[in-house]
């Protein structure tokens, strides 16, 4: 190998290194690190929330769109995907604009924190703890009656789950029912 093609590779090798480990690890600076939602998590989140075309999804903290592609191709929902770090963002308009589908599907590069909640029919979130203990008075003041929230993984804190889908751990609230069973 040349010196000047050695240089090319070990550079491509550190990007490479550098753009995994920004990719997996970034988003903890923005509050949670990335994992995708299992595909069995996801269905079980959709078909508890009996997500339909109908709806209108929000998925908070949308990372790769695993939820976002799903409720619009497979459900017929309209969905928006909120996502703040900027490579996933990336990732979801590329997928959008290949695979689409474009009419259904919204993508918000922001703060999930600053998003409006009050037209949703479906929130879905796979959120650490504390997002959703940040959530909760966002939900309890934006969502319209009879919205669901549907979590993977955690719970919203105070809220009972109308339906629980445990080797998931998935969990489904109604909005008002879940507040008020929680205060209870």
């Amino acid at each position: 190998m040349t010196g000047e093609l050695a240089d090319y590779v070990a550079l491509a090798a550190i990007v490479g290194v550098v753009g995994t480990g920004y990719f997996i690890f970034a988003s903890f600076a923005f509050g949670a690190g990335y994992q995708p939602t299992p595909g069995g998590a996801v269905t079980s989140m959709l078909a508890l929330a009996e997500v339909g075309p109908n709806d209108r999804v929000i998925d908070l903290g949308a990372g790769t769109g695993a939820i976002v592609f799903r409720a619009a191709r497979h459900r017929g929902a309209h969905v928006l995907g909120v996502e703040v770090e900027p490579i996933r963002v990336a990732i979801l308009r590329l997928r959008r604009a290949i695979g689409g589908p474009r009419d259904r599907v919204e993508l918000s590069w922001g703060n999930l924190f600053d998003i409006d909640l009050r037209r949703a029919t479906v929130v879905t979130c796979f959120l650490w703890p504390g997002a959703m203990e940040r959530l909760k008075p966002r939900f309890e003041a934006q969502l319209p009656p009879g919205a669901r929230v549907v979590s993977h993984w955690h719970k919203v804190p105070g809220w009972v789950p109308e339906q629980v889908d445990l080797p998931h751990q998935v969990y489904l609230y109604r909005w008002p029912e879940a507040g008020r069973a929680g205060a209870g």
